[in-house]
């Protein structure tokens, strides 16, 4: 493996365990020791934030594999690190590395619910389920400084539009205000991610996400604030965390999920190449089953883009983790979806300066 990083520095708490350059990049960059920086102590790699100030934010999709057709994202990168992130190629067009850069360099959007509000605003825009989490996490812990998500919830619960959160951040708590406000009125939902209960797999694999325990305990608190939880249990890793499938669902409904899903690991471009170094690094006797498990899924490939089958993959080893799922599912009564959120009581609220309706 290439050592695209400098060895002083240490990256302890991250998940990639290199930072290549990204898909669009002209050249590469290797780091080679003059002696030097062979002395001395050695720094931790740090987190810093950049700031942006979008033009619009609601960004629509067109996806058969989704359940929603709009969403937004407060920030781009996550501190979580989850390793499995499908979304870390999407640093590639900041010009940055999908590896550490992905976990190290983020963006924020400051100005993200001023924007939401005036686009909500336009006379052309039809209410659906806005859906937010569903790229990097509005709940990592910069939301703790910048306040963006609270920000956009409450322009959302002004306007009475429906709002599907999905997170593994535990600072959701504190917006359990809001969210079991908007609840009460059929508008508001959120998703869990559980990826597995081993606490020591998960600080490896998702090193500043919330230990499971934790996120188990999330569950709990939204519920008890009727706030509607469904369980992602998700990505499902092959020969890693598969096994774990219905112990996870289980532990979900006893803290108060009345939902589940799942999807498969996913790897697609710069992800293929990270998460194989991780695995050699961390598993490195599971590297090859997991990896032969994941290419019979996808005709030999690491991944497969198609839609319909890029979520869950095909073949035997597919058909038996539905097959385990729906079981479980059946067994602990679980739904498969939470009910429609309203679009009904969807109101502009009317500023100062606005001109009076006659009715």
């Amino acid at each position: 493996m290439e050592n695209t990083i400098n060895p002083r520095m240490r990256h302890v708490g991250r998940g990639a365990v290199s930072n290549r350059a990204g898909r669009f990049e002209g050249a590469r960059i290797v780091y080679e020791s003059d002696g030097w920086d062979d002395e001395g102590e050695s720094k931790l790699v740090r987190t810093s934030v950049t700031e942006e100030q979008p033009r619009s934010i609601i960004t629509y999709n067109r996806s058969p594999d989704l359940s929603f057709d709009r969403s937004i994202n407060p920030y781009r990168g996550c501190e979580h690190g989850c390793i499995y992130c499908f979304a870390r190629p999407s640093h590639a067009w900041l010009g940055l590395s999908a590896g550490l850069d992905f976990e190290t360099k983020l963006v924020a959007r400051p100005d993200a619910a001023r924007v939401l509000d005036r686009e909500l605003r336009k006379p052309r825009y039809r209410p659906a389920t806005l859906a937010i989490g569903t790229n990097t996490d509005p709940y990592q812990p910069i939301e703790k400084t910048y306040e963006i998500m609270r920000d956009c919830l409450k322009v959302l619960k002004e306007f009475r539009h429906p709002v599907g959160v999905v997170t593994k951040g535990t600072l959701v708590e504190r917006d359990i205000d809001i969210l079991s406000d908007m609840a009460s009125s059929g508008l508001a939902r959120v998703g869990i991610s559980l990826t597995t209960l081993d606490p020591v797999l998960s600080r490896k694999m998702e090193p500043r996400a919330p230990s499971p325990k934790r996120r188990l305990q999330m569950i709990e608190r939204l519920s008890a604030a009727g706030i509607p939880v469904r369980v992602l249990t998700s990505p499902i890793i092959p020969g890693l965390t598969d096994h774990e499938l219905e112990a996870m669902l289980t532990a979900a409904k006893d803290a108060g999920a009345q939902a589940a899903s799942w999807v498969m690991l996913r790897l697609p471009l710069e992800v293929s190449e990270l998460f194989q170094e991780w695995l050699a690094t961390h598993y490195p006797d599971r590297a090859s089953r997991v990896m032969s498990l994941v290419r019979d899924m996808h005709d030999g490939q690491d991944y497969a883009s198609d839609w319909h089958r890029r979520l869950r993959g095909e073949g035997p080893y597919a058909q038996v983790i539905a097959a385990r799922f729906q079981r479980a599912m059946r067994r602990l009564d679980l739904s498969s979806e939470l009910p429609d959120l309203r679009t009904d009581l969807f109101k502009r609220p009317e500023r100062a300066g606005d001109q009076l309706s006659l009715f």
